[in-house]
């Protein structure tokens, strides 16, 4: 539902809290915001509605150069807040707007962007093919007879584990974090959506309701469970809670649990783990670390993608495919990458080291994929009150 509230800690609050976001300075935050005057109306102007860690300031002034144009981003956290913006005239006032998962579907079904041209964006050569339309069809519409979006960036929420500490055969199950031999050597963030999500898929799986058909004629989103579901994932998350040693609040908090080997197990947007690798690298830390992307049962991730509004005018629906294009360049991307600490749907494996190629998951296109991506709750005040049970309980 595109007006819910997100969380009071937003999943992009946490991603954005581990991107790399020296990049910003005040090359960006100079710069105007979506309105212009008459003063700059003679050089064409980018408005976009984006997340701020990918206004990387070398790019923009790659872009500025090679187009003459100025670029004017607006910043906002969560996909409700850009969406909702969008649909109260935000289409006259932004040209471009991001959003992930089947958040694109919505804007384009809304009539809130235009379909892209590919054809423009020669660098989508680049792109692993995990990321074109015909496997991540997210990317068209539900018809799948136009293309909506561009990926861009993509994660997921994964399980990072001490490998010194869980053995090799618990591990690659969601069900590790139900395992009592490890009883107070979990934590989990604080938030209800992936909370419920990751669990109801453990909880479906179990059910084995997961592969069968379902209400709503779809296939199994863990965002869309049924009562029987989410009775099932209420339970799951009680068993769990007395296993916990902890809920992080955010990622200093998990990087001091998972060095000090108080936690052993989290679910995560796999920042600790780069962190913790890094570290083990420099000899800084005694233990091996490895992150579960996609456990047996499913995961979550998310998709970072571009779109074009639908009243850009047909100057800035071009300058919006450069954009687009200029971003994919392989010798950008890899810049892309580095600053935000994302994983790349760009091939840029000849311009990085092993480490960083492993780092940033470049060898594991595959599995996102094949990851539930984000969504809003089906019902968003049940999950809450199932979420208020689990921590009274």
């Amino acid at each position: 539902m595109p007006t819910v509230k997100e969380g009071k800690l937003s999943r992009r609050a946490v991603l954005k809290r581990g991107a790399a976001t020296a990049a910003l300075g005040a090359l960006v935050l100079g710069r105007p915001g979506p309105f212009i005057g008459d003063a700059q109306a003679a050089t064409p102007t980018l408005r976009l509605l984006m997340w701020q860690p990918y206004a990387i300031n070398e790019t923009i002034a790659a872009f500025e150069d090679k187009f003459k144009a100025k670029f004017a981003p607006t910043f906002f956290d969560g996909n409700s807040e850009a969406f909702n913006k969008l649909k109260v005239g935000g289409t006259k006032d932004f040209d471009m707007v991001m959003a992930d998962g089947f958040w694109p579907r919505l804007y384009f079904r809304q009539g809130l962007t235009k379909a892209l041209d590919y054809g423009k964006i020669p660098n989508m050569s680049g792109v692993f093919a995990d990321f074109h339309p015909d496997k991540f069809v997210l990317l068209s519409d539900d018809e799948g007879k136009n293309n909506v979006a561009a990926p861009n960036c993509w994660g997921g929420y994964g399980i990072t584990i001490n490998s010194s500490m869980i053995a090799k055969e618990d591990v690659g199950s969601i069900d590790l974090l139900l395992n009592a031999k490890y009883a107070g050597h979990f934590s989990t963030n604080s938030r209800f959506e992936e909370n419920i999500a990751l669990m109801g898929i453990l909880a479906a799986t179990k059910l084995g309701t997961r592969d069968g058909s379902r209400p709503d004629g779809k296939s199994f989103n863990p965002y869309q469970l049924t009562d029987d579901e989410l009775a099932e994932t209420k339970r799951l998350l009680i068993e769990q809670k007395k296993l916990l040693l902890t809920r992080y609040q955010d990622y200093d908090a998990l990087d001091r649990l998972m060095r000090a080997k108080s936690v052993w197990a989290a679910p995560e947007f796999a920042e600790s783990y780069r962190k913790l690798t890094v570290l083990r690298k420099d000899g800084k830390i005694d233990f091996d670390v490895e992150h579960v992307l996609k456990p047996k049962e499913g995961g979550l991730g998310w998709v970072d993608t571009w779109m074009v509004s639908a009243d850009a005018d047909s100057e800035r629906t071009e300058l919006a495919h450069a954009w687009i294009n200029l971003f994919l360049e392989k010798e950008n991307y890899v810049r892309v990458v580095r600053s935000t600490g994302y994983g790349g749907v760009v091939d840029v494996r000849s311009l990085m080291s092993e480490d960083e190629i492993a780092l940033y998951f470049q060898n594991r296109s595959a599995e996102a994929s094949q990851l539930h991506m984000f969504d809003q709750p089906s019902s968003p005040e049940k999950w809450e009150r199932i979420w208020s049970d689990v921590e009274a309980s």
